[in-house]
């Protein structure tokens, strides 16, 4: 079964990504979204990626597991949601800061 999250990583750090999407399937990452302070998108699947976002190697936690580190905060989301994500991401990735986005 497909599942979406997303999750906001609180830190300071202008190199790293404030907001992760991703598309899980069978408990791995199947599609995923970086976006940064400035806006920017990366975005990685099975054949392509941009920046240096990849798709963990890894089993995906839950949001409960993940929402037990202060640093981080996941949410469900829809698929709705995660594909007006991922066709930004695709479509160039640099875009005006989008407030929803972060928040």
């Amino acid at each position: 079964m497909t599942s979406y999250q997303k999750v906001l990583w609180h830190h300071d750090l202008p190199s790293e990504p404030v907001a992760l999407y991703s598309e899980i399937d069978s408990g791995f990452e199947i599609r995923k979204v970086d976006v940064y302070r400035d806006g920017r998108h990366d975005y990685a699947d099975r054949w392509h990626s941009s920046g240096t976002t990849i798709l963990g190697e890894k089993m995906m936690p839950g949001a409960a597991e993940i929402n037990q580190d202060p640093e981080f905060s996941a949410t469900i989301i829809t698929g709705t949601e995660f594909e007006r994500v991922w066709r930004r991401a695709i479509q160039g990735g640099l875009t005006k800061r989008h407030e929803a986005d972060l928040e």
